[in-house]
């Protein structure tokens, strides 16, 4: 079917279908949604409001009345497959931490993603302007996800083992995976990034 014989009301229908919005409430009342945050809102078949990771300002019946949508409150359970969270940090020559890494793979064991919060060093002093007393700082430095993964790679060669732009940034250590996340992955992965996913049943995915 060409195009443009497609009524608006199908296009609607299908984007509605097939798109994920993740749109901010604001930091004060119900009102405080932007214009367009407030379209997508009113455009979803089905709405979650986030209230595990933050507290409220305003109550769910309010949220609803203003936006005109029922909302569904998405506890941890229901949002996230996460474990533990790990920091990376810049490695020196001297100490290259190495804990994170088993925080991971205890994560992975119980198919659950790993969050990998990346290391930020602004103001920082070298250890000789220290010593003199120079309030000289060094450039503004924000580890990327190149740099984490190059470091994963170094432990697991050391250890013998198989696995695993523009700041700032964060990396996400995949555990077992919903249908859905797989499809969000191939919309920007290289062609044969996915090529070792494997089907564990019909809603799950492991690498």
């Amino acid at each position: 079917m060409p195009y443009s014989s497609v009524s608006s009301e199908t296009t609607l229908e299908f984007l509605r279908a097939s798109m994920l919005y993740l749109v901010g409430l604001g930091l004060g009342d119900a009102t405080d949604i932007t214009v367009k945050g407030l379209a997508a809102v009113r455009g979803c078949s089905r709405v979650y409001l986030e209230a595990y990771t933050s507290i409220l300002t305003v109550g769910k019946e309010a949220l609803e009345e203003y936006y005109g949508m029922p909302l569904i409150l998405a506890d941890r359970d229901l949002l996230y497959n996460f474990g533990e969270t790990v920091s990376l940090v810049f490695w020196t020559e001297t100490w290259k931490p190495e804990s994170f890494y088993d925080k991971i793979c205890k994560n992975r064991k119980a198919g659950q993603h790993t969050l990998c919060l990346l290391d930020i060093k602004v103001k920082e002093q070298s250890i000789e302007n220290m010593m003199r007393g120079k309030k000289i700082f060094e450039p503004p430095r924000f580890m990327t996800v190149g740099q984490a993964a190059d470091q994963l790679i170094q432990i697991i060669k050391r250890r013998g083992r198989r696995g695993a732009s523009w700041p700032l940034h964060s990396l996400v250590v995949t555990g077992h995976l919903h249908p859905l996340e797989v499809d969000m992955l191939r919309v920007n992965a290289e062609p044969d990034a996915l090529k070792d996913l494997k089907s564990i049943d019909s809603s799950t995915f492991c690498s």
